[in-house]
């Protein structure tokens, strides 16, 4: 292809930017900027019964997070209006569209009359303009609709970028409507119109277009517009191999910021689901771009699995910065009302658990009883504050009070104690866990004691011993 690549996503506000529709706009970015061409943001809200601003503004934030920024838009279909009257304008002067007087009345019981036959429902044409053919007298009070003069005889065939050859036969598709009884276009036609105006070279979309494809590259045609290459995706399955829903994963694309996925870890998710790069399976943005290419998505469909998303995410924060981790952390707990003003610095707290986790609320989670008043639950403190425990942790609390506060001097009280009172660890360490944080299980101990600090420590032990 000679001419500069470009790609659009395009969703209707209607609702979130979910996880399907991300992939697409994912696939769309990545292709363009692989071949240095032009990403378009358009928004389709023809349907003015359910697009909302708030829905729009759920894309915009969604595509922000994700850092899909686009080369041109958004453009918004209600404001072409003018642009596409015009075209169709021009459509009924060439005669490739023609005015319809059919009422939906009539069309049913056109249709019903068809199914009884045990005919294919369809319009059946009785105002297409033919040669010869004399038309009817347009009733009066009867408000027609525009329709797309499809051709009748042949295919029409594309090769899909994604699913290989496809074709249709034309005698299987009816005369589309193009602009309804009060004038306005409908989807189909003015995606045709936004392809043709925009320059689009590859439309990558969700299979679920398929059927529509067929259509709009018979309105390019008749319009003298250049088609562009189609790739249809597969769609997305949960686990179980349903298709995908709230359960599975189908939910807004900042749900995921919500709830502890960086945004590094979803596009390297989404990335994997239907492309592959080898045997690849974590890579960076830069190198998605480099690799990406419409010949490695499969045609099969994905399935969207939360352990490996899990698994993703646990890596990325790994190797997060801390300072990041911290200001993530701050702001979380920050939102449920947790002071950080007295409590240890967070950043040495993250350090001890920012490789234990797997999402960022978990990371959040984990810091946050260093920040609290803890207080152990009645079923932890009646099974792990025995009068042995009591006693060791008297005793601990005392040797704390006067040892210098490193991990090294830490770890060697605790080890005293156990000896002092024929203890094993695990008989004065959980207990100790339980009392300074309420939970059993922490990293080590010893720099658990380090992090939160002496006074907190002896204060915390005080209420226990």
């Amino acid at each position: 292809m000679t001419r500069r690549i470009r790609t659009r996503f395009a969703p209707s506000p209607t609702g979130f930017l979910h996880i399907g529709g991300a992939r697409t706009a994912l696939f769309s970015w990545a292709y363009a900027r692989h071949h240095g061409g032009d990403f378009i943001l358009r928004i389709e809200d023809t349907d003015v019964a359910r697009s909302t601003p708030e829905a729009v503004q759920a894309i915009l934030d969604g595509m922000n997070w994700l850092g899909l920024e686009w080369d041109e838009g958004p453009f918004y279909q209600m404001q072409r209006m003018d642009r596409y009257k015009q075209v169709i304008g021009q459509m009924l002067e060439a005669g490739t569209a023609y005015y319809c007087y059919t009422t939906p009345e009539e069309l049913e019981a056109i249709r019903e009359a068809q199914r009884d036959r045990g005919d294919k429902p369809r319009y059946d044409g009785r105002w297409r303009p033919e040669a010869g053919k004399v038309l009817p007298t347009p009733p009066e009070g009867v408000k027609p609709v525009v329709r797309f003069k499809n051709p009748t005889s042949g295919k029409v065939a594309w090769k899909d970028v994604v699913k290989g050859d496809i074709e249709f036969d034309n005698a299987e598709l009816d005369d589309l409507i193009i602009a309804r009884p009060d004038g306005t276009p409908t989807y189909n036609f003015c995606v045709v119109v936004d392809d043709w105006d925009m320059g689009i070279t590859h439309v990558i979309r969700g299979d679920d277009h398929v059927n529509n494809t067929p259509r709009q590259i018979n309105i390019l045609r008749a319009l003298g517009a250049e088609v562009p290459e189609y790739g249809h995706l597969s769609m997305i399955l949960g686990s179980d191999g349903q298709k995908l829903s709230k359960r599975h994963g189908a939910v807004s694309v900042m749900q995921y910021d919500d709830d502890g996925y960086l945004v590094e870890a979803v596009i390297n998710y989404l990335a994997r689901l239907g492309w592959s790069h080898g045997d690849d399976e974590i890579f960076s943005r830069e190198q998605f771009v480099e690799w990406f290419d419409l010949d490695r998505i499969t045609p099969s469909a994905a399935q969207f699995n939360f352990e490996k998303l899990d698994w993703l995410n646990a890596h990325y924060i790994k190797q997060a910065d801390p300072a990041r981790l911290a200001a993530d952390a701050s702001r979380r707990l920050t939102q449920r009302g947790v002071s950080l003003a007295d409590g240890p610095a967070l950043e040495a707290v993250i350090a001890l658990y920012h490789e234990r986790v797997n999402t960022l609320v978990q990371l959040a989670d984990s810091v946050e009883p260093y920040y609290i008043d803890v207080t152990p639950s009645e079923e932890l403190a009646a099974q792990h504050f025995t009068d042995a425990a009591k006693a060791a942790l008297a005793s601990l609390r005392a040797r704390l009070a006067e040892v210098a506060w490193d991990k090294a001097t830490l770890s060697a009280a605790i080890k005293e104690t156990c000896t002092e009172h024929a203890l094993k660890m695990p008989q004065v360490a959980i207990p100790l866990r339980v009392a300074l944080l309420g939970v059993t299980q922490t990293p080590a101990i010893d720099a658990v004691l380090e992090v939160i600090g002496r006074d907190r420590v002896i204060a915390r032990l005080g209420r226990i011993a």
